[in-house]
This record gives structure tokens, sequence and C-alpha cells, in this order.
């Protein structure tokens, strides 16, 4: 499996960057990161959130199944995360891309592209810590489905 993180923003080093290497780096699964940084800001959110889309889309890898980090997304526990990654395998898809939105959130055209739409929970989260978040519960999904006991329920 080929994980790709594709998040809007730059990530600086500090404790959430570390975290987030921590998870990556323990896992068997080649895993990326793709910053969608871009220096000419837009004069409102929506005109943001196109541009963002557009450099979203073109770093999603071709045949990937596509994942939206998103308030309004489902929110499931590891188990059936992990069975979703799992299922994906199983039929042959052999890269996942998980999507961070920046501060306005997504474009409507990401969305729509999404084979999941997944919530962590209904509190807002900074989006570096989301990283973070989201590598380990990665991991998580691997030792479940890997039975490795680092998942307890």
């Amino acid at each position: 499996m080929h994980i790709s993180i594709i998040a809007v923003g730059k990530m600086q080093r500090g404790p959430e960057m570390d975290l987030m290497d921590q998870y990556l780096k323990r896992l068997p699964w080649k895993a990326t990161i793709t910053e969608i940084d871009i220096k000419k800001q837009a004069a409102n959110a929506a005109e943001r959130k196109a541009r963002e889309a557009e450099r979203i889309l073109a770093a999603v890898p071709d045949g990937a199944a596509l994942v939206t980090l998103d308030e309004n997304g489902k929110a499931l526990k590891s188990r059936a995360f992990a069975a979703k990654l799992d299922d994906w395998a199983a039929t042959g898809i052999s890269q996942v891309a998980f999507v961070i939105g920046g501060a306005d959130g997504l474009d409507q055209s990401v969305l729509a592209r999404a084979d999941l739409k997944l919530a962590f929970g209904t509190l807002t989260w900074p989006h570096m810590m989301v990283r973070a978040m989201l590598a380990e519960q990665i991991y998580r999904a691997w030792s479940i489905n890997a039975g490795h006991p680092y998942h307890r329920d």
C-alpha cells in the first residue's frame, strides 16, 4: 500500500511534525507528504478553495482512493477505518490519498471526488495536529489488519 497525505499549508519543525514522522516511519507502507502552499493568496475563501482544489486534485496519484478529512464526513471507529483500507487493498487499490484542506475547508470539487469523507469527531482541530492524528490512525489501521498488538479494544 502507498499512502499519500496531501495537505494545504507548510508544516514547520516541531512536536506535531515529530509525532507525524514517528508514526509514518513505523509503517511498512510507503508514505509521502505533499504540501500545497499557494504563495499569492486569493481575495476570498471561494477563490482560495478553488485554487487549492486544482493543486490538490493534481497531486492525487492515478488510481488512488481519495479520503478527505471533512467535519461533515463519517466518524469511523478505528476497526472500521482499518477494514475500509483492507477492503480497498483486497479489490486491488494499492494507493490511498488523504487530503487535509486549508483554513476555509475543501472545495466542492475535491469533496465530490472523495471515495470516503472522514471526520475526526465534531471538534475543530489545528491542521498540523490533524496530520499527526491521521498518521497515527493510518499506523493503527495497519496494526489492526496485521494482527499487531498496538491496538487494543
